[in-house]
């Protein structure tokens, strides 16, 4: 590994960072004169110092980034970052926040968890729900990937980056031969169904500054909101609309929107296994939430159960995290197959959380493979996504990450009970937080602001994991990594 080369590039990326998040704001803070700007002029005097005091300490260095450093530059940008972005929660004097808190929220935003320890949202400044709101939405995507048009001209190469920051299980497909050209197409993507959902929210019946700040955290499907009732704050079937149909699209892989956009053709969706599988699953669960919502009576007719029943699975589905019902007190299994459909998550290569469709679809057919080879036992069985084979080396790397991911979440489930939490708070929040959802069960299922500092600690490492998928941030932790 090359520490300088790590040091040029993270610095890089702070300073990138540092005028990213906090320019914005200051301009709100401007428009709504709510005086929030010295502090996050600040936070990014100080975030930029520390890119340029890491960037400046080795201009000289040309060396080509390795596969290991890719690694290890993507954890600790995001760990660092979760830091220094707590700046603004930390020195404004709206808000009285411990170093915990703050740094909580921090990584909660750009991990796109949408848990937050914040109550009070409707008297915040605006400047500072705007940040909350960009936070997400430049974790959505992910910074690296929009700084990889840049590595060229620090003369740095960008594809061990990519393949750490990539999510799904297969790493390497490029949609175009150049890697830049690939982050700008993703960005291209990503801005636009940004301007298109602010533009239908506003449509809806949003004024903009809600309309802008809930389409950063409806596409980066975070979950954040300007108000504390979420969604439900607006009593607005057309904007529930507008963000079901958003989060949809945005639970979707971003290669099939720019496949389908390039080609003007919308038959790659629907050849498309994962995606097939992926409607599948919300058809089905919110078929059966509806049901029995409406069955128990809970709301008055099948409008209100329907309303109610497919927002929330939608929303936990593709771990947005966005609430307009008390979901918590729902009868029976109902709260339970909501986050289990969060564990499912959305597609690979989304803004989404969870383990990612593709996997849990592998899983079956590997496990309908080995049935069929009970029967069989010398029969040569391939598990097929479509008419293609699938390597058996992606279904060992998804039996892999599945294996390592039940055990992180195990670890960190008994973590969470010896701070003294209860079975079904520290449950949720490790499924919550894993698998960059937000709300959780019981105590957890407004805010996560009564948790012990200790537990906060271990849901920041749980953020992290979700975000990074496990082995990304698992591997530093193998002497193999640090050997020469």
């Amino acid at each position: 590994m090359h520490a300088s080369i790590i040091l040029k590039v993270l610095g890089s990326l702070l300073m990138l960072f540092s005028l990213l998040a906090n320019i914005p704001p200051i301009i709100v803070s401007f428009i709504y004169g709510d005086v929030m700007y010295p502090w996050f002029f600040g936070s990014m005097a100080l975030i930029f110092g520390l890119g340029a005091l890491l960037f400046f300490s080795s201009t000289q260095n040309k060396k080509e980034l390795g596969t290991r450093d890719g690694f290890l530059i993507v954890t600790l940008f995001w760990s660092v970052l979760g830091i220094v972005g707590c700046l603004p929660f930390l020195l404004s004097p709206a808000l009285d926040l411990s170093i915990t808190d703050a740094v909580f929220e921090s990584i909660s935003g750009l991990t796109t968890t949408g848990a937050t320890v914040i109550s009070g949202l409707d008297q915040l400044p605006k400047s500072l729900l705007f940040y909350r709101q960009q936070l997400q939405w430049l974790g959505g995507m992910g910074i690296i990937v929009l700084a990889i048009s840049l590595l060229p001209m620090l003369g740095i190469g960008g594809m061990q980056l990519y393949r750490a920051e990539s999510p799904g299980p297969v790493k390497d497909n490029k949609l175009l031969p150049r890697l830049a050209e690939t982050a700008k197409a993703l960005w291209y993507i990503y801005l636009s169904l940004t301007i298109i959902c602010a533009i239908s929210y506003l449509l809806a019946g949003m004024d903009l500054f809600d309309a802008i700040g809930h389409s950063f955290t409806t596409i980066a499907i975070g979950g954040f909101s300007t108000h504390d009732a979420s969604l439900a704050y607006f009593e607005n079937p057309a904007i529930e609309l507008v963000a079901i149909v958003f989060m949809f699209v945005a639970g979707i892989n971003f290669a099939l929107h720019f496949t389908s956009w390039q080609k003007r053709s919308y038959r790659h969706y629907i050849s498309d296994p994962e995606f097939l599988f992926y409607a599948f699953l919300l058809i089905l669960i919110s078929a059966v939430t509806v049901s029995v919502l409406y069955f128990s009576q809970i709301y008055d007719g099948a409008f209100e159960s329907l309303r109610r029943g497919v927002f929330q699975v939608v929303s936990f589905a593709t771990t947005t995290g966005f609430t307009t019902a008390d979901f918590n007190s729902w009868p029976l299994f109902l709260p339970y197959i909501l986050l289990y459909a969060a564990i499912i998550g959305a597609c690979a290569g989304s803004t989404g959380g969870g383990m990612k469709v593709i996997r849990i679809l592998l899983i079956f057919k590997q496990g309908f493979r080995e049935v069929q080879r009970l029967i069989h036992p010398k029969a040569i069985i391939p598990v097929k996504l479509g008419r293609n084979a699938v390597p058996d080396r992606v279904i060992e790397s998804v039996w892999g990450f599945f294996a390592v991911y039940v055990m992180a979440f195990m670890l960190m489930l008994l973590a969470l009970l010896a701070t003294g939490l209860d079975i079904i708070t520290a449950f949720s929040a490790v499924g919550a937080c894993i698998n960059n959802l937000g709300p959780g069960l019981a105590s957890v299922s407004a805010t996560y602001g009564d948790l012990p500092g200790t537990a906060k600690w271990i849901l920041c490492v749980a953020m992290l994991l979700g975000r990074l998928e496990v082995f990304t941030l698992l591997v530093l932790f193998t002497p193999m990594f640090w050997r020469r």
